[in-house]
């Protein structure tokens, strides 16, 4: 595996670090000796991992909106970083049908924000863009969508990431050809302990099972690549470290589960379900919602062939990271104890 030990002293900016994602990839870094930099909103959830974990303590906190030119770039100045992971976006797709614009701007201009703010530094040694799977034109076959697919996301989030992939192609041809590496990551839905958004699966799942209730279950029969979030976070954590000392691994890479993984949203909560006990039970009610991808999954020989990497956990042992995170933090247990237990199995530590 490769060593996360390669982010001791050095200077990393995240965006969007106050999220689930963000939170978690915080958290690794500070474990490996990185000083990091955030800059984001506050946390998009109440309750949210980045409380609960206090990762305020492992990084420098900048409150500000990826749209604010100014203020990204009065941050950025003061970390001067040489690593910069980009994961700032309105990510749910039901919420970017409600305020398109928003999603828009934050996608794409956001994307644009940040580029400007490398574009005008010269301590830049890496850049990572991390956006989705969604960005490809989903054309529901049963194979993955390979790098080099055709990008036209349908719903205003999906087509704002893929705006966003194209609009850091240009940046790299135009301005960093051969000076600052740059790659863009394209993960599947992730999963694990501290996800509290609206409209995902798990959340769902986890909040009906601490409240007792019935899962709701809007389209059991959509098939999607699941995997825990430590899965991607380390992928990315690779790409940027790798470029950065050989400018020719940059590129666009697809990070996702192995087939097998790539489950039903049904057979998803079947799962759940078992993992955490006390006979919780899930109903299928579709509500009638907007248009959402039914078939989507990755071909990922690229990252395998490219890195030597493969996934670490299955989807299994996914479920019972995330319900063994979720049922510390219902019995109020030590958080940051957790996630420092699961980054570190892992790892293989």
């Amino acid at each position: 595996m490769f060593d996360l030990s390669f982010y001791k002293n050095k200077r990393v900016f995240v965006t969007g670090h106050t999220g689930f994602k963000g939170a978690w990839l915080c958290k690794m870094l500070a474990n490996y000796g990185a000083t990091v930099t955030g800059y984001s909103l506050e946390p998009p959830t109440e309750p949210s991992l980045y409380h609960i974990a206090d990762i305020a303590k492992d990084v420098k906190s900048v409150i500000g909106d990826i749209r604010d030119y100014e203020s990204l770039k009065k941050a950025f100045d003061e970390a001067q970083p040489e690593i910069v992971l980009h994961l700032a976006a309105q990510p749910i797709v039901r919420e970017s049908y409600k305020d398109p614009k928003y999603t828009y701007e934050t996608n794409i201009m956001g994307t644009v924000n940040i580029l400007e703010c490398v574009r005008n530094s010269d301590c830049v040694k890496s850049f990572l863009n991390v956006t989705t799977d969604k960005v490809y034109k989903n054309r529901e076959w049963e194979w993955g969508y390979r790098e080099n697919e055709e990008l036209d996301g349908f719903d205003p989030y999906s087509n704002s990431k893929s705006c966003s992939e194209l609009v850091t192609h240009s940046y790299k041809q135009s301005f960093f050809e051969k000076k600052v590496p740059v790659s863009t990551a394209r993960a599947g839905n992730v999963i694990g302990g501290g996800d509290f958004a609206n409209d995902r699966i798990i959340p769902d799942c986890v909040r009906a099972a601490i409240n007792k209730e019935d899962i709701i279950v809007r389209n059991p029969h959509s098939t999607r690549p699941f995997q825990h979030v430590l899965e991607p976070l380390y992928a990315y954590l690779m790409i940027a470290a790798k470029q950065y000392e050989d400018i020719s691994y940059e590129g666009y890479y697809n990070v996702g589960p192995d087939e097998v993984d790539c489950f039903k949203t049904g057979a998803l909560v079947d799962l759940f379900v078992e993992k955490w006990g006390d006979n919780l039970k899930w109903i299928n009610k579709h509500d009638g919602g907007p248009h959402e991808a039914n078939f989507l999954k990755l071909d990922c020989s690229k990252l395998k062939q490219t890195f030597g990497w493969k996934p670490k956990w299955n989807l299994e042992i996914a479920i019972e990271k995330t319900v063994e995170w979720s049922k510390c933090y219902v019995a109020q247990g030590d958080i940051r104890a957790c996630m420092d237990k699961q980054i570190g199995e892992f790892l293989g530590e």
